[in-house]
């Protein structure tokens, strides 16, 4: 198999991840532990016993589920023998580009936990409750949703925010504008157009405030050259240059996360035949069944998991 490591974003959160690995691994207790030390918060009692109303609050899912991703990388390698390294790329879905920064040596665990407290609390400041919303549109294709989008900007702020799959496009803006491109959806005839439950518009020129304090943060964070290059979700083209990184990160936070088209890439450019997702849920690998029939999505969240997957990589060598 020829292996990208792939890291879940914002969504996939839920009460107990991560908790059989802290209860049976050391070495995934320490990441949880470190998180915890890094903020000054209890998050890893958040995140094993909720309430999850706590937990889906944007400053503490990001950091969580990068704790998570995390735990996974460091009993994979500590306690499995496989290295980040076993991966021809990493990429991460919008706050998972950080959790793939950190599995592949560019931030540290504390960094990337601060980083995404951040980001979290200058995503949720940037608009005005209200103000702003997100919507799916399922079975649109770039063309369609480009009309709705279109007929969106007559009332404001409306783009496309994630890039999913086939059929899976999220657009974000402007509360007025987001539901005047639901209705034209409804009149192109889409399958189904519908509001998104978030409390912000992301990943889009509205979260400009957001990029500004995250321009400030990165540029005095220690960003170390990965040790396999990162597909980032605003080229969805891999990178090691740390510049480019920093730089990158900045974009993402209004710009559209590239996902279908970073997978494929792995896919028909970089050979990719094994999309190992680590961390919490099966959402990456569900959206892979519907972007491509030549790779597979492999999810790793259980100790079982990581133990079926550390054997076939054996098999193979």
């Amino acid at each position: 198999m020829k292996l990208a490591f792939v890291f879940p974003g914002q969504g996939s959160q839920a009460v107990g991840m991560g908790q059989e690995l802290a209860d049976n691994f050391a070495s995934a207790k320490a990441v949880f532990d470190e998180v915890d030390a890094a903020l000054g918060q209890d998050l890893s009692g958040l995140m094993a016993n909720g309430p999850i109303e706590d937990l889906t609050l944007t400053e503490n899912a990001q950091p969580a589920l990068m704790a998570a991703s995390l735990a996974v990388m460091r009993v994979l390698e500590n306690d499995f023998d496989v290295n980040v390294t076993a991966a021809s790329f990493v990429a991460g879905h919008s706050l998972g580009e950080y959790s793939a920064l950190a599995a592949a040596g560019s931030l540290s665990i504390a960094d990337a936990a601060k980083l995404l407290k951040l980001r979290g609390q200058a995503m949720q400041k940037a608009v005005p409750v209200g103000e702003g919303t997100m919507a799916a549109l399922l079975g649109a294709d770039e063309d369609l949703a480009a009309q709705a989008v279109a007929a969106g900007q007559t009332a404001g702020v409306c783009g496309i925010a994630n890039d999913n799959a086939p059929g899976q496009i999220v657009i974000s803006g402007a509360t007025a504008a987001i539901e005047a491109a639901i209705a034209k959806a409804g009149e192109l005839g889409l399958k189904k157009a519908m509001k998104l439950p978030v409390s912000a518009p992301f990943h889009c020129p509205m979260m400009q405030p957001a990029a500004d304090a995250m321009s400030e943060a990165l540029a005095a964070a220690t960003i170390n050259a990965p040790a396999v290059p990162v597909v980032a979700n605003v080229t969805a083209r891999p990178t090691n240059d740390v510049e480019t990184i920093r730089r990158q990160l900045v974009e993402q936070v209004t710009g559209r996360v590239r996902w279908r088209e970073s997978v494929m890439w792995m896919v028909e450019e970089g050979g990719i035949t094994t999309l190992a997702e680590a961390g919490a849920g099966k959402v990456l690998s569900t959206m892979l069944k519907r972007t491509t029939k030549d790779a597979k999505g492999q999810p790793l969240n259980s100790a079982a998991d990581l133990e079926a997957f550390a054997a076939a990589l054996k098999e193979e060598a």
